[in-house]
């Protein structure tokens, strides 16, 4: 049974419990989050288990997490364990999933023996089917859908680096099955001083950031280009613009209301990140024996034209080109350190 915010500090008052909180996926989105979380961690009385592999999650363990941020100064955080191993976390009050897309159905296949139905699950990561795709997977918990915009990446192992984006978590219901609010999780972003919205209605946002994050990611990787040099290209521009037409187009189709000044101001938040920057696609796609996530950008789009009977030739040429340019992994293999996802 839930306990609401009286009783659990109550509890925690007769030390009966504390909140256990799982940040899966320590790269650049869920070190900066992470570290935020863990840094509050006596404020929200809980524990805070991260989950991360190879050197980075060793140097981790070793001397903590330090994010070096644009605004906030160094942020430093000793979590409560660093494992590798999910079966060495008790059961999760709440967890923060922060994985590639590639690792997810497996991640919240291994989740089922943590969670309960009421334990909260908020994954950020890019694209408008996720939470569908832990359910498939996760058999309880309730999963709230969010988006996140921030710029991140592993500088060093042990080390992250944030220098772009509004460092802004936007999570809510999908469906009637979410008819609750996430109130451990509203706690945990507050107590955490991160900057979060709640929406009773996520979709329209999740639509919002796809249309934004897809074309550029599929544009940056494509032509190995920054952001700062695809919007100085007037080509490349007009590419992510087309790209965010026939996205917008799958999302009118299915009713989702969405602003009429949604192309330009997706196009615009290009500015929003220091010109060097690159797309977390763009970053797995440039190493050879790394996995990516093609198919949460160009396979999703092209295969949802097909359902909708909507035509999408730019996503489509796109798509091909990057699969002449790189086969696509079948196997997972590690990331290394230094190679993290800004966006």
């Amino acid at each position: 049974m839930r306990l609401d915010p009286k009783q659990r500090a109550a509890m925690i008052e007769e030390g009966a419990h504390r909140l256990n909180i799982g940040i899966f996926g320590v790269g650049g989105v869920g070190g900066y989050f992470g570290a935020k979380i863990c840094r509050a961690k006596e404020a929200l009385q809980a524990n805070v288990y991260f989950v991360a592999r190879g050197a980075h999650g060793d140097a981790i363990r070793e001397n903590g997490l330090t994010v070096r941020t644009s605004s906030e100064g160094i942020l430093h955080c000793q979590p409560t364990l660093v494992t590798a191993n999910i079966d060495e976390l008790p059961s999760l009050d709440a967890c923060l999933v922060c994985v590639k897309s590639y690792d997810l159905e497996d991640l919240a296949q291994k989740l089922n023996s943590l969670i309960s139905d009421t334990t909260e699950v908020v994954p950020v990561l890019n694209g408008i089917d996720i939470r569908d795709r832990i359910r498939k997977k996760l058999l309880g918990a309730t999963i709230y859908p969010a988006c996140v915009f921030i710029g991140t990446h592993i500088e060093e192992p042990g080390v992250i680096s944030q220098d772009g984006g509004a460092c802004r978590i936007l999570f809510g219901r999908a469906s009637p099955e979410t008819s609750r609010d996430a109130s451990v999780m509203a706690e945990v972003f507050e107590k955490s001083l991160i900057k979060s919205e709640w929406h009773d209605d996520i979709v329209p946002s999740l639509w919002t950031k796809y249309i934004f994050i897809a074309p550029f990611s599929l544009v940056t990787a494509c032509f190995d280009k920054t952001l700062g040099q695809v919007m100085e290209s007037e080509e490349l521009s007009s590419l992510v613009r087309a790209l965010m037409n026939e996205v917008l187009a799958l999302a009118t189709a299915q009713h989702i209301p969405l602003p009429a000044s949604i192309i330009e101001d997706s196009y615009r938040k290009g500015n929003d990140f220091p010109s060097g920057t690159k797309t977390s696609f763009q970053r797995d796609y440039e190493v050879p024996d790394r996995p990516d996530e093609r198919d949460l950008f160009g396979g999703a789009i092209i295969r949802l034209g097909k359902r909708l009977d909507i035509a999408t030739p730019c996503a489509s040429g796109v798509n091909k080109m990057i699969t002449r340019r790189k086969k696509p992994m079948t196997k997972r293999s590690q990331a290394p350190a230094g190679k993290s996802e800004p966006i």
